[in-house]
């Protein structure tokens, strides 16, 4: 079953709006959706008050899929813990959308804000623009960042993405801040455009492969080898690339794989081989 979402008018204060997930809306009346409680600023509203909503009669089914139509750039939590359907933002998501995420997928056909799929563990996010700070990532104070599913972002990032990254997958097509992979234990990062620096500081094990320029290499990374591929989720992406171990002040295991057409400069690490 579908059910629709059309903000009533733009909000001009941040509103938290966990309780939209499929999982949430499972087994509920769309006047019992209506009655669900979500915060404006701090002022505790009906979701029914804020948005058009419509769908079937009747009770919903558990795996219900959730189209919302218009700006929600200032709603967050989005999908937060959702474990299964679907959720179609068509405009632009706020901030911790798919957080803690443990299955289902979300779709955004603008942009997201920071914290994109905090600590997620399962499912996928689709990003048809740009996103914040911390995809993928921890919050400050915790080591627990994403452990499983897949972000795909098809624009430009922020920084720290992947911070903390324990397992999954990211994609990003456009280019990406500083301090990609920061912290990662496990799992894979894409970055299909140029990031700014400082690629995998402290990462303990993982995979980080950049194709566009990278700024430049910490000094606590060595010089592994020349590959002519790498694979990235199954896929072989053709280089080659300077393949670089590290991060060896935290003795780690990490492979930073950087593409070797954007970044003649890393040539001067050849004499080492």
């Amino acid at each position: 079953m579908i059910v629709s979402l059309r903000p009533k008018y733009s909000f001009r204060v941040p509103v938290n709006a966990q309780s939209i997930s499929s999982g949430t809306f499972g087994s509920k009346t769309i006047e019992e959706i209506k009655a669900l409680k979500v915060w404006e600023g701090n002022k505790q509203r009906s979701l029914g008050e804020l948005f058009e909503v419509s769908g079937e009669n009747g009770r919903t089914p558990t795996e219900v899929s959730i189209r919302i139509f218009g700006d929600v750039h200032k709603v967050k939590r989005i999908g937060e813990e959702m474990s299964g359907g679907e959720i179609i933002i068509e405009g632009d998501a706020g901030m911790h959308l798919g957080e803690k995420m443990k299955g289902g997928k979300i779709i955004v056909s603008g942009d997201a804000g920071s914290w994109l799929g905090a600590m997620m563990k399962g499912g996928s996010i689709a990003v048809r623009g740009n996103a914040g700070d911390y995809v993928g990532a921890a919050y400050r104070g915790s080591t627990e960042g994403m452990r499983g599913g897949t972000i795909i972002i098809h624009g430009n990032v922020g920084n720290e993405v992947g911070c903390f990254m324990r397992n999954g997958l990211i994609k990003i097509y456009g280019n990406a801040g500083q301090f990609v992979g920061m912290h990662m234990r496990n799992g894979t990062i894409f970055v299909r455009g140029d990031s700014d620096g400082r690629a995998g500081a402290s990462m303990i094990g993982g995979k980080i492969v950049l194709l566009g320029s990278a700024a430049s290499v910490l000094p606590t990374f060595t010089i592994d080898s020349v590959k002519k591929k790498v694979e990235v989720d199954g896929e072989e992406v053709q280089g080659p690339f300077y393949l670089f171990a590290g991060d060896i002040a935290e003795k780690g295991k990490g492979k930073l794989y950087i593409a070797q057409a954007r970044n003649k400069d890393l040539s001067r690490y050849e004499k080492y081989l």
